[in-house]
Order: C-alpha cells, then sequence, then structure tokens
C-alpha cells in the first residue's frame, strides 16, 4: 500500500472517530413524554394522602372537631383508619415493586394494567359506600404507581439519559401540584367525590403521554446505538438465579437511597405534627399544611436539578438527613427554634436532599450501569425507598405517641 493510500486511509478514520452524533430533533417527545408519565405516576398517590382525613370523614360523623395529630389527641380510631390509608397507600406498591422486575418486560401490558388501576382506584374511592372499598381504591392507587414506577423508570435505560430526569422531574411536579389540585378544589366546594371524578383525567393524560407524545425506542435507535453507552459486551441477565444474584451488585445504590427515605418519612410521619409555633401568623392546621407545602418545593426543585447539579457520594446525603431527623427530633421536645422560619429552612432542605437522593442515584445507574443491565437494575432499586417509606411508617407511631406522653404535650390538649 502506498503512502498516500495509508494517509486518505488514516484521514478517513480519524473523520469517522471525530464526527459529532446526529442530532435528534425530535428529542422533545420523549422528554415531554417521560415528564407526564412521572407526573400522573405519582399523582394519584399524593392525591389520597392529601384526601386521607376526607375520605375517613365520609364514613364517621361522630369524629371529635380537631382530628389532628399534632395535637395529640386524635382519636384511636382516627389514629388507625389513617394508619390503614397510609399503609395502603404504601405496602401494594412495594409488593408490586418486589415481584414486577422479574416478570417479562411487556411494556404496553404493564401502562395498561397501571392506567386500569390507577382509574379503579378514583372511582373506588368516589363511588364506595364502605370503608373497605375506599381502602381498596387506595390501594389500587399504589398498586398502579408501583407498576408504573418500575416499569416507566427502567424504561427510560432505552432511551436519551436526560428522560430520566424529566421523569424524576414529572414525579416531584405530582408531590406538589397533586396537592395543591385537591386542596384547591375542594376550597372552591367540590366533595371528595366529585374531586375524585375530576381526577378521572390523570388516566387520560397518561394514555397521551405514554401513546402520543412518547416515542417508540425503534424511533430512536440510529441515535441511540451510535451512543458510547451501547458498546458494553456485558451479556443480558437470563432467569431467576442470574438476576437474583446480581441484586447484590445494586445495593450500594439501595443502601443509601433506603436510609434517606427513611429518615425523611420518619420526619414527616412522625414529627411534622408535632411542631407548633403558638404565637406564629398561622393557625395549627395552617402551619401543617405550608410545612408540607414547603417539603413538596424542595422535592419539585432537586428533581428537578440533575442536569445543573449531580453528585455520586449518595450516603452523603443519607447523613445529611439524619442530622434533620434529631433537629426535628430535639425541635418537638424542647421547642428551643426562636422562630418558625428555622423549620421551615430545615423542611426546604429536607425535600432538597430526598429528591436529590432519588434522581441522582438513578442516573449515576444510568452512567455507571451496563444497557444490557440498566432496565433491571433500576427496576430493582426503586424497591428502595418505598421499603425506607414503609420501615419509617412502623417507627414513626410509636415514637411519636412517646412524645406525646410528655408533660410537655399536655398544653396541647383539649
Amino acid at each position: 500500500m502506498t503512502a498516500a493510500a495509508k494517509n486518505e486511509d488514516s484521514e478517513k478514520a480519524e473523520s469517522t472517530t471525530t464526527t459529532a452524533p446526529p442530532q435528534d430533533k425530535q428529542l422533545w417527545r420523549d422528554l415531554v413524554g417521560f415528564w407526564i408519565l412521572g407526573l400522573c405516576n405519582n399523582f394519584g398517590y399524593v392525591v389520597m394522602l392529601s384526601a386521607a382525613h376526607d375520605i375517613i370523614a365520609r364514613f364517621d360523623n361522630n369524629q371529635v372537631l380537631f382530628l389532628f395529630f399534632w395535637m395529640c389527641t386524635a382519636t384511636l380510631y382516627f389514629a388507625f383508619e389513617k394508619g390503614a390509608i397510609l399503609l395502603a397507600d404504601v405496602v401494594p406498591g412495594l409488593v408490586v415493586k418486589l415481584i414486577v422486575p422479574f416478570l417479562p418486560f411487556w411494556i404496553n401490558t404493564r401502562v395498561i394494567s397501571a392506567i386500569f388501576l390507577t382509574s379503579m382506584s378514583f372511582l373506588l374511592v368516589a363511588f364506595a359506600k364502605t370503608e373497605m372499598l375506599a381502602i381498596l381504591g387506595v390501594a389500587c392507587t399504589s398498586a398502579a404507581c408501583g407498576i408504573g414506577e418500575s416499569t416507566i423508570l427502567a424504561y427510560t435505560s432505552n432511551f436519551n439519559k436526560n428522560t430520566l430526569s424529566t421523569w424524576s422531574s414529572g414525579t416531584g411536579g405530582a408531590s406538589l401540584f397533586g396537592a395543591i389540585a385537591y386542596a384547591g378544589l375542594v376550597a372552591l366546594g367540590m366533595s371528595n367525590r366529585d374531586t375524585m371524578l375530576i381526577m378521572m383525567s390523570i388516566p387520560l393524560l397518561q394514555c397521551i403521554g405514554f401513546w402520543v407524545i412518547l416515542r417508540k425506542p425503534r424511533e430512536t435507535k440510529d441515535i441511540f446505538l451510535n451512543s458510547i453507552e451501547m458498546t458494553s459486551d456485558t451479556k443480558e441477565l437470563v432467569g431467576y438465579k442470574e438476576k437474583v444474584q446480581y441484586m447484590g451488585t445494586l445495593l450500594k445504590y439501595m443502601i443509601p437511597l433506603l436510609f434517606v427515605y427513611f429518615f425523611e418519612y420518619f420526619i414527616n410521619q412522625g414529627l411534622f405534627e408535632l411542631e407548633y409555633f403558638e404565637n406564629s401568623f398561622l393557625d395549627k392546621e395552617a402551619q401543617y399544611r405550608w410545612l408540607c407545602v414547603d417539603y413538596q418545593i424542595g422535592v419539585f426543585i432537586s428533581r428537578s436539578s440533575v442536569n445543573l447539579i449531580s453528585f455520586r457520594k449518595i450516603w452523603i446525603l443519607a447523613l445529611l438527613q439524619f442530622f434533620n431527623v434529631a433537629y426535628f427530633l430535639t425541635e418537638v421536645i424542647y421547642f428551643y427554634s426562636p422562630t418558625i422560619w428555622i423549620p421551615f429552612a430545615v423542611v426546604l432542605w429536607e425535600g432538597l436532599l430526598g429528591g436529590g437522593a432519588y434522581v441522582n442515584t438513578f442516573y449515576r445507574m444510568a452512567k455507571d450501569i451496563p444497557q444490557s443491565r440498566r432496565e433491571f437494575a433500576i427496576g430493582v432499586t426503586v424497591q428502595a425507598d418505598s421499603l425506607g417509606i414503609m420501615i419509617a411508617g412502623f417507627l414513626a407511631l410509636p415514637v411519636h405517641n412517646a412524645i406525646c406522653r410528655m408533660p410537655e404535650y399536655k398544653r396541647l390538649t383539649f
């Protein structure tokens, strides 16, 4: 081969390696589609928690006037019933997340199941004649959320990694807009039943987001297959045994995420209700409501921020969340904060840490894990946050009750 020919070949090879990847002018469809799917997936979960008191009140007309946990005077009946709704909104989703990753990834079947369960949940709660039917409706929401998160989040592995960011932002938006939507409709005078029927628009939006806006992976394959992410020769996991063995490698992602959510929901379920400033411009109910909104704002901001700020050491966020637990635990016992704005700042920080841990965990997985195994890995790791929430729920109640028995809380009783 002549020198000129060699130079020509080298120039061709160099031009091939330095050519920029083709622009994907339709990428916006995937980004918008996953944002909508994240919003719809968690919307029902948030609405059911927001509506817990109203759902209970429909079946019991003898509730005491003040049924707020922060008063430490809630009836045992109310505590049990609200606890049942909280468990119904968490446990079915966790069970689903434990099973779904090991099932065939039939995406359309899974999405149809999630949409069907979401629709059934709103209808059951709207038309329920008994408490058990209403709680079954809440459980359907939880199961739908579990199927959706395990499926759609794993489905992002077939798309541009920024779709993971928009999915997370959508779930954060659900936390904020879901609570505001329910409270706003009730404030306009709508009944719990009518509000639930209006929420039937969410499954319809979910259908549009998945089957109309979002592209199918085959439409993006020319661009996706040219990415560096697809060059790994790691074989795909086959069989139950291989998948279970591989789960051990995912603990470095799951354990920090579990602790972040455990500490976060230990505060939210056990300590939030006990924080109270007597001389504030907000009354007791408003303080709790705005603390929840403050928390959701933090979650929404951080779940939408991974393209601006990203980090790998999630265990640091777990440690920082533990410090938040220490602050709130001592605060609700000794009431040493001089102003209500300090708890508001800590709650916002708590939400930022929780949302940041969620989005950065999966964003890191999108970079670290070979594409051939990413779908299963992400589908399994979503179990961690639900497990942390459930453990927090079981531990928060006895701690809450122990604090309520302290002499300091006599001033909060009627």
